[in-house]
């Protein structure tokens, strides 16, 4: 095929780098390169970086450009710094980019001034973006053609470019006067089509998806996951394509999101490093301060207790059934909380649907706590039928008590626990920081409340 024009594509000035003629495409790797990573994540960063430097300079930069590399700053730091800058610029700019945000000075600095200007320049600008958000790990390296282009030439371009790119199962048409993006055609359209067909004619009906560099990197997420996507386009506010975030950066930011919030869940900081590497002193600050929260707060159960003293000794019954009551209302609590969580950032609800939520929790915490009060209704009265223990001669009073009670503290327990959710939410609180101890925490104190409240109507003129 004769020369084509040169085409409008991201990064194409940088096409021509040594590091790109030799990295392949991210994507499947051999085994190889996993069981490197596991056998250098199993060393210590020192005797990992003899092994990482002794391996070809392509393997090298393979191994490096996986995620999966858990102390890649610690042995970036044990290599001399003329090899760590060749090995940073042979992986891919996103991946580049995730790395220097780890370094710390001076090495950070002195890496980066020893890359090229075009790489220097690209992973800088990628670092300017916010964390969290889609800019932060949109890759520059991806196939953008002009619209005037045939279908040919595009799969032309494709196989010349191909292992210089994160990835060529979406290709990105471009206006070649504006330089804005037009359409993103999917490889698999492009092989069924005509060949000597406009690029456009192999193009979806529906506009491109795009997203703003600025915008959270979870709803790239949604769009990919929503619109089956293997890529969306980063563009900025005139339409010109920045970058575009893949399908494989996607997975690697929902899995660090679902580890914080499954941490945050548990009634701690979330750590940013697999668990056998943090530190000591790191690890009692991240867990230390939500168990000091908690217990403070647990407190107020004791002080809740206190009120009730002349209660309980005119009635030392009621004190078997107190864990009982208050593991019931935690576990309900926990339970909606959990649900809301994950349907908030799943945008399965939003902030103005909490009414509906607070009136789907209502009779569904009625009737949770019907069951659980029946359940302990038929429990006492087995034991005092059976002989197993004696309640006293009140003891139907004592069941209907702790059957009631249970209705009560389940249903304000599935109350609180969907609502607090939505009210982190609207105070700029990540939901996720209800963890299951902190609505266990505050349900306790209630459920005392509402469990002497009931008892002080049932039992008054018998064991109160």
């Amino acid at each position: 095929m004769d020369a084509k024009p040169r085409p409008i594509d991201a990064g194409h000035q940088r096409n021509h780098h040594p590091r790109h003629a030799r990295r392949p495409e991210r994507g499947p790797r051999p085994c190889a390169g996993a069981e490197i990573v596991d056998a250098l994540n199993a060393r210590e960063p020192a005797d990992a970086a003899k092994l990482l430097q002794s391996l070809p300079a392509e393997k090298a930069i393979e191994v490096l450009d996986l995620p999966g590399l858990d102390n890649t700053c610690e042995i970036l730091a044990e290599l001399p710094n003329d090899t760590a800058v060749s090995l940073l610029s042979g992986v891919s700019d996103d991946r580049a980019a995730d790395i220097f945000k780890e370094l710390v000075e001076p090495l950070r600095t002195t890496l980066l001034n020893g890359l090229n200007p075009d790489t220097r320049n690209v992973i800088s600008g990628l670092l300017a973006y916010p964390e969290r958000s889609a800019g932060s790990i949109m890759t520059t390296e991806f196939v953008s053609v002009p619209s005037n282009w045939t279908i040919a030439e595009v799969l032309h371009h494709i196989r010349m470019v191909e292992r210089t790119r994160e990835t060529v199962y979406s290709i990105f048409v471009i206006d070649p006067v504006k330089k804005t993006l037009i359409q993103a055609v999917p490889l698999r359209r492009l092989i069924s089509a005509d060949p000597h067909a406009n690029v456009l004619t192999a193009a979806p009906a529906r506009k491109p998806l795009m997203i703003s560099p600025e915008a959270d990197r979870m709803e790239a997420a949604r769009l990919i996951s929503r619109y089956d996507l293997l890529a969306v386009a980063v563009v900025d506010g005139p339409g010109h394509i920045l970058g575009i975030v893949t399908v494989d950066d996607v997975i690697d930011a929902i899995v660090e999101e679902s580890t914080e919030d499954a941490q945050k869940f548990g009634g701690m900081e979330a750590i940013d490093e697999p668990y056998l590497r943090i530190g000591f002193l790191e690890m009692i600050k991240k867990r230390g301060g939500w168990l000091c929260a908690l217990f403070l707060s647990e407190m107020l159960t004791a002080t809740a207790m206190q009120s009730y003293q002349s209660e309980l000794e005119k009635a030392i019954v009621l004190t078997l059934f107190i864990p009982l009551i208050m593991s019931s209302g935690g576990n309900s609590g926990s339970q909606a909380t959990s649900l809301l969580i994950r349907s908030l950032a799943l945008h399965e609800v939003r902030l103005r649907d909490w009414w509906r939520v607070a009136m789907r929790e209502l009779p569904t915490g009625i009737v949770l706590g019907a069951i659980l009060g029946l359940i302990g209704i038929v429990r006492i009265t087995l034991w005092q039928t059976l002989g197993l223990f004696d309640y006293g001669p009140h003891w139907m009073l004592v069941a209907i008590t702790v059957g009631a009670a249970l209705v009560g503290i389940v249903t304000f327990g599935s109350l609180c626990g969907s609502m607090l959710p939505f009210i982190l939410k609207r105070i700029g609180f990540d939901p996720a920081s209800a963890s299951a101890p902190f609505v266990a925490t505050l349900v306790d104190v209630t459920g005392l409340v509402i469990y002497f409240g009931v008892a002080a109507v049932i039992l008054h003129g018998t064991l109160l």
